[in-house]
């Protein structure tokens, strides 16, 4: 008897489990994000918890198409992959102006995290994002943290990589964002 007990203790235990995933609350589209890469489909879940000014921006500039077609200028093997900048060198911006830091320790960098790219200037944050590809310690609470990549990790992945001698700069033709929008905005 003791081992069918356990069994049914063990089955009850997989159906309450289940049962609480399945009743877990949606994801608000109005904070993710849907990347499309030339591999697939990023989902991107946005943190305004974090950093509330750099998530409208980043919704501000997807919702005008900012980033269609923008490359991922600078991917530095096991770091990470940088984008959005229209001129593809790493110098460029939206007309918007910079953002003040939305810095913090709550959070880390870590593989799939999102952060906002700058100039030495903290507050020189504009329209260019980098995702981790691998943990990075040194950057937590000195750049800012907007999202997570929540699915899709596996074709941020495939994002063509820079030369190591070149600071990561893509040589030649980059992946670009196919196009990137707030889910909210998807029909």
């Amino acid at each position: 008897m003791t081992g069918l007990r356990r069994a049914l203790i063990g089955a009850l235990a997989v159906c309450a489990a289940a049962g609480a995933e399945a009743q877990a609350p949606a994801r608000n589209p109005e904070n993710l994000l849907f990347m499309e890469l030339s591999s697939g489909r990023v989902v991107i879940e946005l943190r305004p918890d974090l950093a509330p000014k750099h998530v409208e921006r980043i919704k501000t500039l997807a919702r005008r198409g900012f980033y269609d077609g923008t490359p991922f200028h600078r991917v530095i093997d096991g770091f990470m992959a940088q984008g959005g900048d229209p001129t593809g060198r790493g110098t460029g911006g939206s007309d918007l102006p910079n953002l003040p830091a939305e810095f913090t320790r709550e959070a880390r960098f870590v593989r799939g995290t999102v952060g906002m790219a700058r100039t030495n200037d903290p507050n020189s944050a504009n329209s260019q994002f980098f995702i981790m590809f691998a943990p990075a310690p040194h950057l937590d609470g000195q750049y800012t943290i907007w999202g997570r990549v929540i699915e899709g990790m596996e074709h941020v992945d495939r994002i063509k990589r820079g030369d190591p001698n070149r600071g990561g700069m893509v040589m030649g033709e980059p992946d670009r964002i196919v196009r990137l929008r707030v889910a909210a905005d998807v029909r």
